[in-house]
């Protein structure tokens, strides 16, 4: 059977599967860390870099900190998100404070925090006047429409939410800088989980473009461009990693070309990933419960959608393994699937698998990011245990497992549990 290689060994999984209820998330200390390392070196050539963690993909305090230890900002995306990132210890320009439909309460704290903020919309200004004041640094973000292509799960650019259309943007800069504004930063974010190194290097030459643009036509000077994320991973056995340094040479190579000769360099480079700074250096780690047979053929885990949604969601395609059968031959096609009431609780359709029983591992790849922070409480379903590996090889559980006290606290019982039943 074809099978992906796993972020630890079988003696580690087993190990945490014996300490810790399944189902739970398990992250990989060492791996994370050194893929930071790589992408900061691919672009050690612009000395203003930084990577700006996305928060949403794995909001965690542990993975927040472990990643600032490593030189990453926070990328935040809500009030909550800010309050984490201020709980590690960032603050000012630690965090971008990336939203949308964002609320006064929301900029009130990111304003507090002294985070940089990136505009999603230009009616956000004088609601921001309003609320805040304009503060000393602003950033917009770009939505290039047709002029861009997106992908599956971001969409085609004109059809998204997101960002300034190019003359609303043109028209943010000069609002902001007769405003007060000092500071100027230029963003986008056109495509999610993009495997091909040349639609970032191209992303970075659109926002060359306008900031030499903006330099020329509004005498605005952007200080910094925020590359967005999108970064993919290789969810399929046979994808391949991006390769950073490409990506960060080619990146270079438009700036020497385009910034440089028009004396706008020094200009930072930025970027807010998620996904592959801790998507392939996660899994979520279940037990087989059962196996049904009637049209088609299914094996039940005590994981469900509710642990990792994308495949339900997206139609996402996540490697299985069963532990201690990776090399085993599949026996039939088979649907994985949770216990939610939804038919598309499903983490695998038609995957081939080798002879299951119950109690076996099943291991779900690159789970790392966009997996536990997207879980969600339908049909009472009780939100997993985070666990860590460290670098030393010990196991450190940095969020534990919801309880039944913990689904229920927020109901107000009062009043109930004293009506006659069946009258």
């Amino acid at each position: 059977m074809s099978d992906k290689p796993l972020p630890f060994s079988v003696d580690v999984i087993r190990r945490a599967a014996s300490e810790f209820e399944t189902p739970f998330h398990l992250y990989d200390e060492r791996g994370i860390r050194e893929n930071a390392r790589r992408l900061n070196s691919a672009f050690a050539w612009n000395p203003g870099f930084r990577e700006y963690f996305a928060v949403k993909a794995t909001p965690n305090p542990h993975i927040v900190q472990m990643l600032a230890e490593e030189g990453c900002g926070a990328d935040c995306s809500s009030l909550a998100e800010l309050i984490l990132s201020e709980r590690v210890g960032l603050g000012g320009r630690d965090i971008m404070f990336t939203s949308n439909n964002t609320l006064a309460e929301d900029y009130a704290k990111a304003d507090e925090l002294g985070a940089v903020i990136n505009l999603d919309d230009i009616s956000h200004l004088p609601y921001l006047a309003e609320n805040i004041g304009m503060p000393e640094t602003l950033c917009f973000r770009y939505n290039p429409g047709p002029l861009r292509e997106g992908n599956v799960i971001i969409g085609k650019p004109e059809e998204a939410k997101y960002g300034f259309t190019r003359e609303q943007l043109f028209e943010g800069y000069r609002i902001a800088r007769d405003g007060g504004v000092k500071y100027f930063g230029l963003h986008a974010m056109v495509a999610s989980n993009e495997l091909d190194p040349s639609f970032f290097v191209e992303t970075a030459r659109m926002l060359f473009e306008l900031v030499i643009q903006l330099a020329e036509s509004h005498d605005v000077r952007v200080s910094f461009v925020n590359l967005g994320g999108g970064i993919g991973i290789p969810y399929r056995p046979e994808q391949t990693a991006v390769d950073y340094e490409v990506i960060g040479d080619g990146v270079r190579q438009a700036y020497d070309e385009m910034i440089v000769p028009v004396g706008l360099d020094p200009l930072d480079v930025l970027t807010e990933n998620g996904r592959c700074m801790t998507g392939p250096y996660g899994v979520l780690v279940s037990k087989v419960v059962h196996a049904k047979d009637i049209y088609k053929k299914y094996v039940g885990v005590d994981a469900c959608m509710a642990n990792l949604m994308r495949p339900g969601m997206y139609g996402a395609y996540h490697h299985v393994s069963v532990l201690g059968k990776e090399d085993a031959a599949p026996i039939g096609e088979f649907d994985v699937v949770g216990s939610l009431c939804e038919n598309n609780d499903k983490f695998a359709i038609d995957r081939p698998l080798p002879a299951t029983e119950r109690g076996d591992i099943v291991v779900i790849h690159d789970a790392g990011a966009h997996g536990h922070s997207m879980g969600f409480q339908y049909n009472g379903k009780l939100r997993s245990a985070e666990i860590l590996v460290r670098e030393d090889g010990s196991l450190q559980e940095i969020r534990r497992a919801e309880t039944l006290d913990d689904y229920f606290s927020t109901l107000d019982f009062s009043g109930v549990g004293t009506a006659a039943v069946g009258q």
